[in-house]
């Protein structure tokens, strides 16, 4: 699969999903396209390659035009940062955000700001975002549902990889959209993998966010990070469970042996297993960014 490529969710009905490409990585995000009664795209991509989400729903025979709902998992922007885009080229898409995270989308400027300071020299890859509409957004509580027709998407705040996230599972195919509650799947290792950026990461709080999950008790796994997960749904989270605590307890062993935090890093990201299937520019900074996440977390202990 390679980036603009649209597949259909062999286990689901009427789902497919695109590789958008994004940091310039195969296999590392993924947007999703319901094709329901009124239609909907789940998250939206780094915004630079909108225009791939654009195409898939051309692909899937979705009219712009009849694109109901545009739903962001949280306003991090490899997630959220297509909505302005998106909603300027589907008119008539509502744009679905968790209460928290929805006013960073009318007015990006602190998201961008803190993005910038959380990615570090990955901010190459992306593009500012586009405001969306107030008028266009519609909040997300925990238990809300979005209708969709003839499936219902329901929304579960999982605030451990940042306050501002939902995971929402179908009523049709029990699949569960995982926003970054569940790690990255990379499908070339097949592994899951840690995801623990600043400033928000909480471990405790994101064991729990697993629990969530496992108590929706899903038949497929919607990875953004990425493509549909392994059929061992409860194998793959309690995988993940384990790779976090281990990932955290790595760092922690660690950082006492290296003078600064940048050190620490860079030790750690010339580690990484995953520049066997990524880029050198994403596996380094990702673990870079993953690294000062817990670092983050460690010193709020």
């Amino acid at each position: 699969m390679a980036p603009g490529d649209v597949e259909p969710v062999d286990s689901c009905t009427d789902v497919y999903y695109v590789d958008t490409g994004m940091y310039d990585t195969t296999a590392y995000g993924a947007v999703y396209v319901v094709d329901a009664e009124r239609p909907a795209v789940l998250d939206t991509g780094i915004g630079t390659h909108h225009e791939r989400v654009l195409d898939a729903l051309d692909s899937v025979g979705v009219a712009r035009e009849d694109l109901g709902a545009i739903v962001v998992s949280h306003v991090h922007l490899d997630h959220a940062g297509g909505a302005g885009f998106l909603a300027e080229a589907c008119p008539n898409a509502d744009v679905y955000a968790h209460e928290i995270g929805a006013p960073h989308l009318v007015d990006p400027e602190r998201l961008v700001e803190g993005t910038k300071r959380a990615v570090g020299d990955q901010w190459r890859y992306y593009v500012e975002p586009e405001p969306v509409p107030e008028e266009r957004v519609v909040e997300l509580a925990d238990g809300d549902d979005i209708d969709l027709g003839d499936r219902t998407l329901t929304a579960h705040h999982v605030p451990g990889h940042a306050p501002h996230q939902v995971v929402v599972r179908d009523d049709v195919d029990g699949f569960v959209h995982t926003a970054d509650a569940a790690g990255i799947w990379v499908p070339e290792l097949g592994e899951i993998k840690e995801t623990s950026p600043p400033p928000n990461f909480d471990l405790e709080q994101c064991i729990d966010d697993v629990e969530t999950i496992r108590g929706l008790d899903p038949e497929v796994l919607l990875y953004p990070h990425f493509g549909p997960g392994p059929g061992d749904v409860h194998g793959v989270l309690n995988d993940y469970e384990d790779v976090l605590t281990k990932w955290v307890d790595r760092v922690r062993l660690k950082r006492d042996d290296f003078e600064d935090d940048e050190a620490l890093a860079e030790y750690f990201a010339e580690r990484a297993d995953t520049r066997k299937v990524w880029p050198d520019h994403k596996a380094v900074e990702e673990t870079k960014m993953n690294v000062r996440g817990v670092l983050h977390y460690l010193e709020r202990q």
